[in-house]
């Protein structure tokens, strides 16, 4: 039995700066494929594609970005990762635009094996992160999130918004027909969490060393790469919560006893 979905939502706006959320499916059905959120800058015209989406999906992304401004003014795709839910898409969406693809520069080969017929539009983010600027002067800020999960990873902080679009840190599973858009009661959201996070992110230490540099910014709203969204009192809820998260690492010596995490 299907749902029927949003499959964008304007998250901030203003005269010369949008962020808009996708989620790609109308409607939501069993499926093996993991249900994925991309993300859209839009300033002063010009595009920046947040983790683009798998190459199953590229369609219907397509459709929804086409409902905001035309593909060729999409200036820039950035890759959290290098994950092909993230980013297998990202040949189609280079060859109906000129945008340059960033990612970790540990992904520039591994990214060509999705198709790239042009390489050189690939940069590599250095491992400090950087400040990309936009037309009207703002920033976005591609914020070290190395380990968590992926060796090369970052979050992207808009400073014009106060959404920080976070990759895989905070997604959540549901099952069919309990997806929710956004965070209402953070212990029970909880459930949709925590196994991912204990098996797929790194180490206690990583997450606390990601939570003390988020807290150092204006904050206002936490968007992952998959499932729902954290605002206003979620997103320093979630927080607390990442901070303490035993995970990965931190369950050495259960999971090579055979003890499943």
């Amino acid at each position: 039995m299907s749902e029927r979905l949003e499959a964008s939502r304007l998250l901030y706006e203003d005269d010369e700066h949008q962020f808009v959320w996708f989620g790609w499916e109308e409607e939501e059905q069993a499926s093996s494929f993991v249900q994925t959120n991309q993300c859209l800058i839009i300033n002063r015209d010009q595009g920046v594609l947040f983790d683009p989406g798998g190459s199953y999906v590229f369609h219907q992304v397509l459709e929804q970005v086409n409902r905001y401004l035309h593909p060729r003014q999409i200036t820039t795709l950035i890759a959290t990762h290098q994950d092909p839910d993230v980013c297998s898409s990202a040949p189609y969406w280079m060859k109906i635009s000129d945008a340059k693809l960033l990612i970790s520069r540990l992904w520039l080969h591994f990214v060509s094996h999705f198709g790239l017929d042009e390489p050189e539009r690939v940069e590599p983010i250095p491992d400090q992160g950087l400040r990309l600027p936009l037309p009207s002067g703002d920033h976005l800020h591609l914020l070290p999130a190395h380990f968590l999960h992926s060796e090369g990873n970052f979050s992207v902080f808009d400073e014009r918004s106060g959404i920080l679009f976070s990759g895989d840190i905070g997604a959540s599973i549901f099952p069919v027909g309990q997806r929710a858009l956004f965070v209402e009661d953070f212990e029970e959201h909880t459930r949709y969490m925590l196994s991912f996070h204990q098996r797929y992110m790194h180490s206690n230490a990583v997450c606390r060393h990601w939570v003390q540099q988020v807290r150092a910014l204006p904050v206002k709203m936490i968007v992952p790469q998959h499932g729902a969204m954290f605002a206003e009192e979620q997103v320093s809820a979630f927080l607390d919560w990442f901070e303490a998260l035993q995970c990965g690492g931190d369950f050495l010596q259960s999971i090579y006893a055979g003890q499943p995490v």
